[in-house]
């Protein structure tokens, strides 16, 4: 089945909370910007609010597009696309941060989310695009740099770890 990214809807909060909670032992946040006591609706509006651009967005929040990846009406993963980069998302978080639900790694879909998340940062305008992961993360890494990405450096992130910097033109 192929996978496509996707904006979230009414029906995904179910799956998007069970995803949650399956990404929290690796300190993941599969939903940004999410509080568990948030209506839906509520967050789905920031969401939109997000992606196009609203000037009143809450720091820290870029303008951004956040999808999920579906595969036969399945979430295995997110994407989020920045559509620019503040200093924090300059230094260690990247245009494109992305994850994979556990239960759905090893198949290729890490990949495939990442390929298409380029297409959209590209339709935003993003001409260079900053890819990054931990270290210790040589799944992401391989990730990246099987979609181009090039290695700048390693920095040390806001919580000590330090983070691997890709480019991808």
């Amino acid at each position: 089945m192929p996978l496509r990214l996707r904006p979230l809807r009414e029906a995904d909060e179910q799956a998007v909370r069970a995803a949650q909670q399956e990404l929290a032992p690796d300190a993941f946040v599969f939903a940004l910007f999410y509080d568990e006591a948030m209506p839906w609706h509520d967050y789905l509006h920031l969401l939109a609010r997000q992606r196009a651009g609203a000037g009143d967005l809450p720091a820290p929040m870029v303008p951004a597009s956040f999808l999920v990846a579906d595969v036969a009406g399945e979430i295995v993963g997110r994407v989020s696309i920045r559509h620019e980069l503040n200093e924090f998302l300059l230094h260690e978080g990247g245009h494109i941060g992305f994850g994979v639900r556990p239960a759905f790694r090893r198949r290729g879909y890490a990949t495939e989310i990442l390929r298409q998340a380029l297409v959209v940062a590209r339709a935003e305008g993003v001409g260079r695009v900053l890819v990054t992961c931990d270290q210790q993360n040589i799944g992401s890494a391989a990730t990246i740099e099987r979609c181009g990405g090039v290695l700048e450096n390693v920095v040390v992130g806001h919580d000590g770890a330090h983070m691997r910097r890709y480019w991808i033109d």
